[in-house]
């Protein structure tokens, strides 16, 4: 038996990164969650954020998910979530011009919150990864 984590990270439309791993990091509703092994099953509800994944081998994992869930059980952990960009997927500039629309709609538009916790987290994704 290894002792790593069996991660999965998918989106609707692909699994975009599935190995083991020895730490997850994803931000809940309820806050920052740090996974290892051994860790207590869960199940929390995501917020757009950027999620790390320290794989056994290679580098580190760094993506964005616009919402979705976490589920963690006897050292196997899930995040599904709507989309997930890969920070290397990530358009920083697009990004950046994403981030200054949503501010300039704040206070005009239901969305505009939501679009700016999006484009921070592929800001932040992307700078983590650098």
């Amino acid at each position: 038996m290894t002792d790593a984590l069996q991660v999965e990270l998918v989106a609707a439309d692909r699994v975009v990164w599935s190995g083991g791993a020895t730490m997850v990091i994803a931000r809940t509703v309820d806050g920052d969650v740090g996974v290892l092994r051994g860790h207590a099953p869960v199940l929390s509800a995501l917020t757009d954020a950027v999620v790390e994944i320290t794989p056994e081998e290679g580098t580190e994992v760094i993506a964005t998910v616009d919402g979705g869930f976490l589920s963690v059980a006897n050292d196997r952990v899930s995040i599904l979530s709507e989309h997930v960009l890969l920070a290397h997927e990530i358009d920083l500039s697009k990004a950046e011009v994403e981030l200054e629309e949503a501010r300039r709609l704040l206070g005009t538009s239901n969305d505009a919150e939501k679009r700016i916790r999006r484009a921070e987290a592929r800001i932040r994704a992307v700078e983590k990864a650098s």
